[in-house]
């Protein structure tokens, strides 16, 4: 936790919840021996799970502010970050676009006694538009533009935090929805898989 406060994550509710929230079980067990570096990690499938720093970013990005009622989450993966991010919302909606990557983050999910948060197999390009507006959404691949879609499902002063940009050139942003339109924040350079339109 004290390498995670030297890079810069301050918000002691993050940082004990991580501390707090075993990895090793969301990575295949020949892996798990790794599993508390702060290093990404393939899960299968082309996909990875993040590295702690970068869920600690992206979640103290997303709760810093009013407090979360509703939060979309887009590519869940093994459903670590969802897990890091369940005590921060009343409901977390998830979404995934790997089918057996879904069954598998259910089961992790349910182990762990997390009960609010609902995931499903689909496109997180289009969002849940029948569950909007999110007052959070976290998208955990880089689109290489921001996404139409899910910037209008953000309610008014909602939080957008997405990695945005080609392998290379990804920028994390946090997108806020205000009164007279939408302010724009630059959080960093990161690395991320790409966000893929369509379900597998």
């Amino acid at each position: 936790m004290q390498r995670l406060q030297e890079q810069g994550i301050h918000d002691l509710r993050v940082l004990e919840r991580i501390r707090n929230l075993p990895r090793h079980i969301f990575v295949d067990e020949a892996l798990a021996s790794r599993a508390y570096e702060d290093t990404a990690l393939p899960i299968g499938w082309g996909q990875t799970i993040s590295q702690p720093y970068i869920v600690a970013r992206m979640t103290a990005a997303l709760i810093a502010g009013p407090a979360l009622v509703k939060v979309l989450e887009v590519g869940f993966g093994c459903g670590y970050q969802t897990a890091v991010l369940a005590p921060f919302a009343e409901k977390v909606y998830s979404i995934e676009r790997v089918e057996p990557l879904v069954d598998r983050a259910k089961q992790r999910l349910k182990e762990l006694g997390i009960r609010n948060v609902k995931l499903k197999h689909g496109d997180g390009m289009k969002g849940w538009p029948t569950l909007a507006p999110f007052d959070g959404i976290l998208v955990a691949a880089a689109p290489l533009t921001l996404p139409e879609a899910l910037v209008e499902q953000l309610a008014p002063g909602g939080r957008l935090v997405v990695p945005v940009g080609p392998e290379g050139q990804q920028q994390l942003l946090r997108i806020t929805r205000r009164e007279h339109g939408l302010h724009r924040e630059v959080l960093g350079a990161v690395s991320f898989v790409p966000l893929l339109a369509g379900i597998t």
